[in-house]
Formats: C-alpha cells, structure tokens, sequence
C-alpha cells in the first residue's frame, strides 16, 4: 500500500515534519554538498556512476521550490550531469523526479553504457543483481566524482 493511502501520514511526509531527510537535517550516503543540494551516493547502486542530487531546501516537487532555488538546483543538476559524464564515460543520462516514497525533492541520475544490462530500455533497479562495482572501483569512481564536482 503507498503512503499516499494514509493521509496524516503523506501530509506529515509533504510539509516536512516526518520527512526523514529533514529530520536528519542532510540524507544518507552525501559526498559533496553544492549551491542548492546534496550529491549523494552508494556503492549498492542500480548501475556504476548513479548518484542522486537532494534538494536543500524542502519542497515535494520542482515547482514547490521559490525561482532562485529552483533555478539553483537546476545548476547543481547540470554540474552533476556533466560531472558523471566525464567519469564515467556514459554515452546517455538518464534523469528521473519520483518522491513517491519520501516526498522530498531529489533527482536521480543513471548513466548509460553501451550493452547495459537495460540497453534501449529504462532502467529497472529491482533487476539490477549486486554488485555492479567491482572490488574497489566504487572507492575510486566516487573520489574521482567528488574531485570533478569540485572544479
């Protein structure tokens, strides 16, 4: 059953005041902070280079944040973009907004290689088998990230 279905608890999820990511006052897993967001990632991922970009500032979806933070966060997302791009080599990125579970603004980015497991298809990460990094390659690709969103 979606949270969606219990009312007091979306509503306490949507304002704010149960979300998780508030509470903790960042997410799990953040390895650089920017403008207007949180990159974060983890060695458990649906393909190698997949990060997730949290918004800052509370907001259930884009259109929820004020203009100079929305345009922001924008920023960020672009930096990030390019960013895994270079470090990882992905021919393709693709980008997805849910907060379907945790109504608290954040985009996920899934690089795409040629003969992914999900080629010409989106990504499903229940298929996806663990581990998708070979033993130490997480470490260096995640340094290598941070370093590039540095710059």
């Amino acid at each position: 059953m979606s949270v969606w279905n219990d009312p007091d608890r979306w509503s306490a999820l949507c304002s704010g005041a149960a979300c998780p990511i508030c509470r903790q006052k960042e997410p799990m897993d953040v390895v650089a902070k920017l403008e207007a967001s949180w990159v974060t990632m983890q060695e458990a991922a649906p393909v190698p280079g997949y990060v997730c970009l949290v918004s800052q500032t509370h907001a259930v979806d884009l259109h929820d944040l004020p203009e100079e933070i929305a345009i922001a966060f924008m920023r960020d997302a672009r930096k990030v973009s390019m960013a895994i791009a270079s470090v990882t080599g992905a021919v393709k990125m693709n980008y997805e907004i849910h907060g379907n579970s945790i109504p608290h603004l954040h985009m996920h980015f899934f690089p795409r290689y040629r003969g992914d497991q999900f080629e010409g298809q989106p990504i499903n990460p229940r298929l996806v088998v663990q581990p998708v990094y070979p033993p130490a390659k997480f470490e260096k690709v995640r340094d290598t990230l941070v370093a590039a969103l540095a710059r």
